[in-house]
């Protein structure tokens, strides 16, 4: 094999394995929108947002939205069948693109203070302050 053969077979490899491409992203909305979203303590934005991801497995995620309760929680990324070994392979070398968008959907609650008209809330922490009050004395 010639020295020019070899090369060749190498470029052509490398552009083979540099063809091929898996475009995974989170989509992330909310209800009500523009709530600030952080996956994994990073924050990537306001809802409706994208963010790439690089891993299959769970991811912390963390909404805040001015005026509703702030939303821990934790959701696993569905991997499909082509990110399996030894398929995976296969999916980044091809000269294919393939697509994995998950979306997820948050719903957000009011929170007490909006929920509630203030006269109502202080006077149920008055009286809250006064149970506790005639228990300790």
């Amino acid at each position: 094999m010639s020295g020019r053969t070899r090369i060749g077979g190498v470029v052509l490899l490398a552009a083979l394995s540099l063809a091929g491409c898996v475009d995974r992203r989170l989509v992330i909305t909310s209800e009500p929108s523009g709530a600030r979203v952080w996956v994994n303590d990073l924050e990537v934005g306001r809802t409706p947002t994208e963010t790439a991801f690089k891993f299959h497995g769970v991811y912390d995620v963390r909404l805040e939205l001015e005026d509703h309760e702030p939303k821990w929680t934790s959701r696993k990324t569905r991997t499909p069948i082509y990110e399996y070994p030894p398929l995976d392979l296969l999916a980044e070398a091809l000269p294919l693109r393939f697509r994995n968008h998950q979306k997820w959907h948050f719903e957000l609650e009011p929170s007490l203070e909006r929920a509630q008209p203030r006269d109502e809330l202080e006077a149920d922490l008055l009286e809250r302050a006064g149970e506790l009050r005639d228990r300790v004395n």
